[in-house]
């Protein structure tokens, strides 16, 4: 008996690891072998047309000692993040609050507003945005409706990084999509005795809603942080692929991609990518670590 237990679980177990194969091929030859590959590169000066030679951690120094563009465009990118990610998340709460109250034709709705996360980080989109934002373009027609010049959008470089951040709002659809699941699952007559007691909809809000979503809001917040400093796209057709002018578009992503497919400084590019994921890391972190002093779960506990 005692056998045949132990060549049924040995059976279990390898037609567990039969089915984890392609995962596991895919993580160690997509994803922890070219992060390894990386991390050589970083310490190496590697132009991509002759051999990596080895350098320790000399671009390193080189980027926090002498590199003012690495500088601003780390200040940019977290400019952004934090103008970005608050709206995005704020727009998607507002709208998956509305598309909550029962309307008719919810799953159509809610198609139509998650189409722009599948197509907003296309370059088509980003030219459509360019013409948007030009100074004849849209924007500033609808402002003229009101006597309001507007500026030009994409020439200024006090005025780039909004169109790219309204371009970031505008792709609320996934984070929308998460919140109104979340929002089903409070229970009604939470509502319901709450209106007994003579709360109103902003207490509601402040008191049921906002609470009972806090872990939706957790995980929303940890992937739009991740998202925003992976931005590229926008950046690069709205600067004409050079940051625009005054580098008024280099994000971190795009300084990484010119030092590394435009200039050939692949081991530079490469120590910049390390760097990009231990501050993501960090950043991920500290969301974790407070985690626990403001997002609730359904049995009134705390996170961990």
């Amino acid at each position: 008996m005692r056998t045949s237990r132990r060549s049924l679980l040995q059976t279990h177990n390898r037609t567990a690891y039969a089915f984890l194969l392609p995962w596991l091929i895919g993580f160690f030859c997509l994803t922890l072998g070219p992060m390894l590959g990386s991390l050589y590169l970083s310490l190496t000066k590697y132009n991509l047309l002759s051999s990596p030679h080895w350098i320790g951690f000399d671009n390193y120094k080189t980027i926090f000692s002498d590199d003012s563009t690495f500088t601003h465009s780390l200040v940019l990118t977290f400019k952004y993040v934090l103008l970005s990610v608050p709206l995005r998340l704020i727009f998607a709460l507002l709208v998956a609050m509305a598309l909550n109250k029962g309307i008719r034709g919810l799953g159509l709705y809610r198609t139509v507003y998650y189409v722009p996360s599948l197509l907003g980080g296309s370059v088509a989109i980003s030219i459509v945005w360019r013409q948007i934002f030009d100074s004849e373009g849209i924007v500033n027609k609808f402002l003229g409706w009101f006597g309001i010049a507007g500026p030009s959008w994409i020439a200024h470089p006090d005025y780039l990084l909004y169109p790219i951040v309204a371009l970031s709002v505008w792709q609320f659809g996934s984070s929308m999509v998460i919140f109104l699941a979340g929002l089903k699952q409070i229970p009604a007559d939470l509502y319901e005795a709450s209106q007994v007691d003579g709360a109103g909809k902003i207490r509601q809000f402040f008191r049921i809603t906002l609470p009972m979503l806090t872990p939706v809001l957790f995980f929303n917040l940890i992937m739009t942080i991740i998202n925003s400093f992976q931005a590229f796209t926008p950046a690069y057709v709205l600067g004409d692929g050079r940051g625009g002018p005054l580098d008024a578009s280099m994000f971190y992503t795009l300084y990484l991609y010119l030092k590394g497919f435009a200039y050939f400084d692949m081991g530079y590019a490469s120590a910049l990518a390390w760097i990009m994921l231990i501050i993501i890391a960090v950043l991920t972190g500290i969301v974790f670590a407070t985690s626990r002093y403001w997002v609730f779960y359904g049995d009134g506990k705390e996170g961990r």
